[in-house]
């Protein structure tokens, strides 16, 4: 892989001084890009790289975290540049230095999120489109927060998922949900809040100072409950997370069945991405929500 002399260049132009690679570290733990740390000069820097036609996927995901930033509420990786030759796409984020937790890391994340979801907009969705995973996730702006969920995020899996071969009775039962699951919402209207939007246990770390970082963002304005949602699917977070979130913005009855709903989402992604087992989750999932509704 023959491109660092041109990201070693990009980022030189970036910052504005000369930097010459040093060191070229692999770095583990994704399955979407391959990611390493580039040092030289006395600086580090992250580095994601992927095939030259996801640039846009680098270039959202940039704009993202300097939305994040913007809502001086939690810490993310400073964006530093993100651009293509004629093989590769990359994206050059500040190297933070993570894994060190204080007494407080923990409380200081569900603090922190629940000030990120004070920041709100005027409508559902962001100025541009994004992934989830690899998967496009569409943004369009709507005023209706269940017309967008029902045709950006439920409608969108569940078509990309009967594209992908998934016929019958995963089928069946969305378009059923996708008729009825207003009824989850009776009394509850949510604001549109910045979401991290993939916020599970893997996209959140701690600076050296113990001090709360996120990363790897899906970010939408949305309803808050989703990120919540989602810090339950895969094994959750510690319980002083939701302690001090709930502390800060507390949730509204009727989420512990909403974040069946919201987590579908996630769970068809994961379907639409790997298959497997999913789909009968999925499955399990909507025959829940039918049950409620019904």
């Amino acid at each position: 892989m023959n491109i660092w002399p041109d990201i070693a260049q990009k980022i030189a132009e970036t910052i504005n001084q000369p930097f010459a690679p040093e060191n070229i570290t692999t770095v583990g733990g994704g399955c979407i890009n391959q990611a390493f740390c580039l040092s030289g000069n006395g600086q580090h820097f992250f580095v994601k790289i992927n095939e030259a036609d996801r640039s846009d996927m680098f270039e959202a995901e940039a704009e993202g975290l300097n939305e994040i930033c913007k809502s001086n509420t939690l810490r993310v990786p400073q964006p530093i540049c993100c651009n293509q030759n004629a093989q590769y796409a990359w994206l050059v984020l500040e190297y933070i230095d993570m894994n060190t937790r204080s007494a407080n890391s923990i409380t200081d994340l569900g603090t922190g999120l629940a000030a990120m979801h004070r920041v709100q907009a005027q409508q559902f969705g962001w100025s541009r489109n994004n992934t989830i995973g690899s998967t496009p996730q569409i943004n369009t702006p709507n005023s209706d927060w269940i017309a967008f969920w029902r045709t950006y995020r439920l409608g969108y899996q569940l078509d990309l998922a009967k594209r992908n071969g998934h016929h019958g009775k995963l089928q069946t039962l969305g378009e059923r949900l996708l008729e009825d699951f207003n009824q989850l919402f009776s009394g509850y209207t949510p604001p549109p809040s910045l979401l991290h939007g993939d916020l599970w246990s893997g996209n959140y770390s701690h600076d050296h100072n113990g001090k709360p970082v996120i990363f790897d963002p899906a970010i939408y304005y949305g309803d808050r409950e989703t990120d919540i949602a989602m810090t339950e699917l895969f094994g959750g977070f510690p319980t002083q997370f939701y302690s001090a979130y709930r502390h800060e913005y507390p949730l509204e009855s009727g989420y512990n069945t909403r974040k069946i709903l919201y987590n579908l989402y996630h769970i068809l992604n994961h379907l639409n991405l790997f298959g497997g087992s999913y789909r009968r989750q999925a499955e399990q999932m909507m025959n829940e929500l039918l049950a409620e509704i019904h």
